[in-house]
């Protein structure tokens, strides 16, 4: 007996299907969440080595394409691609980043810990200056006894939060300096994994290919291809671009601080070159932190701070930035706020990193649906005709 499918009723028989499966998994995920994250994490575990690796080609590659194509490919050596460029390209790559991460021990790291460690003891006596300021002040000029306890009180709370932070800030560091040795195999394996992905990656492409093709239609293939070249270009521009400035923020800022005599200078360029990867908030999240610091020794360099932060920032912002990143976002401010906010408050440290460049990409994705969509209907495409 043969039976006779009615292909809409099939269709939303599967979708029905699909639906209530895809309920049934995320109440169990969502019933049984410790355990599922506990498995979660198991496989991350296991292949923590292969996503360390990957991250690092990205990461590295930027450096290597600059070998093969600015230094390797010169009149003067003139090297033809090959297993012998990519080798030479290898080489330099990774003794590049040994030396940065070796100047970075040898010249940065212990001025940033000595910096922690002065600050930390110096805590208590520069409370006790702030606090005697405010008797002093008391004492000269008269302040209403309500707004006065008032002005105690809220010091005091932030007396106490300072001391706990100082208290366990020396805990942290240990904690965070254990927690990468306990994880320095699975770096090592990382590397190395970097290393095979660096000098066969035409091989890891043409591969991707491959199965893309074999699994979806050509016209999708090639959906796939143009995105994947879309986020490749979104994130390396943006990643790369923004750590360049990043680093020239950080190095310009220290030059400026020392001539100026500002202390903790070394600490202070650090936390504002590592902060200004992140926009928009990245210049008040380093700053805020290093004026308060500075302004326990002298409000008057804290001041001179806050003035060199902002022509710095202008600087960047109007000079630096645009030569190095462009117009790498391609979104309005508001936008940027927007998924700082969003991907800042699901994804922590993380998500202010990379929420941008991630929006960014979904926000073209919607936005080559949308003008599709337009121009089947015979409408324009351009916002500024629809205002």
């Amino acid at each position: 007996m043969k039976i006779k499918w009615n292909s809409k009723y099939t269709t939303i028989s599967i979708y029905s299907f699909i639906v209530i499966a895809a309920g049934i998994i995320f109440y169990l995920i969502a019933s049984q969440a410790a355990s599922f994250q506990l498995k979660v994490e198991n496989i991350l575990s296991v292949f923590l080595p292969f996503i360390i690796g990957f991250i690092m080609a990205y990461l590295f590659n930027f450096i290597l394409s600059f070998y093969e194509k600015k230094i390797l490919s010169v009149k003067v050596l003139r090297l033809k691609d090959g297993l012998l460029k990519r080798v030479i390209g290898l080489v330099f790559t990774y003794a590049t980043v040994t030396l940065l991460f070796f100047l970075f021990l040898k010249f940065i790291l212990p001025e940033i810990v000595a910096s922690i460690m002065g600050l930390v003891n110096d805590i208590p006596s520069h409370i006790k200056t702030i606090t005697d300021l405010v008797d002093r002040f008391n004492e000269n000029y008269y302040i209403p006894e309500e707004y006065y306890n008032y002005v105690i009180d809220r010091w005091n709370e932030y007396r106490d939060t300072i001391l706990q932070f100082a208290t366990n800030l020396i805990p942290l560091l240990g904690n965070t300096v254990r927690t990468i040795f306990a994880s320095i195999w699975n770096i090592v394996l990382g590397i190395i994994v970097s290393i095979y992905v660096l000098t066969d990656k035409e091989k890891f492409f043409a591969l991707s290919k491959k199965i893309v093709l074999a699994v979806f239609s050509e016209e999708k293939a090639k959906r796939v291809f143009e995105l994947t070249a879309r986020s490749d270009s979104i994130f390396g521009r943006f990643i790369s671009g923004k750590i360049l400035d990043s680093f020239i923020i950080a190095i310009l800022t220290f030059v400026v601080l020392t001539v100026f005599k500002i202390p903790y200078t070394v600490l202070v360029s650090f936390i504002i070159g590592v902060t200004n990867i992140i926009p928009f908030f990245g210049p008040f999240i380093g700053a805020i932190p290093s004026a308060i610091l500075i302004l326990f020794v002298s409000p008057i360099k804290a001041l001179w701070f806050i003035l060199i932060i902002i022509v710095i920032q202008q600087i960047d912002g109007n000079i630096i930035g645009p030569k190095i990143l462009g117009d790498s976002l391609g979104i309005s401010a508001f936008w940027i706020l927007f998924s700082l906010l969003i991907a800042g408050k699901l994804f922590g440290l993380v998500g202010l990193i990379i929420g941008v460049p991630v929006f960014v990409f979904i926000y073209s994705i919607i936005k080559d649906i949308i003008e599709a969509r337009l121009e089947k209907k015979g409408l324009p495409t351009e916002s500024e005709k629809y205002m």
